[in-house]
């Protein structure tokens, strides 16, 4: 584990990411450099494991399922001084269930 968050051995091994519901994909970087806790965020939205996976340098939490929680979160990480489409983005999870979604770090 460097600087908290552990380092998958497959630094481009992507994750699926499901429909239906928004998953927020936040770099590792921003994460760490703001002093985000994996633990409040999971109590905040009632996350399962499987909902908060970090690969590579790409924490991806969701599928989000508390649409308020979803969006109060995001107004936090505004907040905090975290810039849209540079340290975070999401998917809204609205495409069909038969269209598989994977995503991963870019270089």
């Amino acid at each position: 584990m460097a600087g908290g968050l552990p380092i998958s051995p497959y630094p481009k091994m992507p994750l699926p990411i499901a429909a239906g519901h928004p998953t927020l994909f936040i770099t590792k970087d921003a994460f760490e450099r703001v002093g985000l806790v994996r633990a409040a965020i999971d109590e905040r939205l009632g996350l399962t494991d499987e909902e908060f996976r970090v690969e590579g340098r790409l924490v991806t939490i969701g599928p989000i399922h508390d649409e308020e929680g979803f969006e109060s979160l995001i107004a936090d990480l505004e907040q905090l001084g975290l810039v849209y489409f540079d340290d975070y983005f999401e998917l809204s999870g609205n495409w069909p269930d038969w269209l598989a979604v994977f995503a991963a770090a870019g270089a």
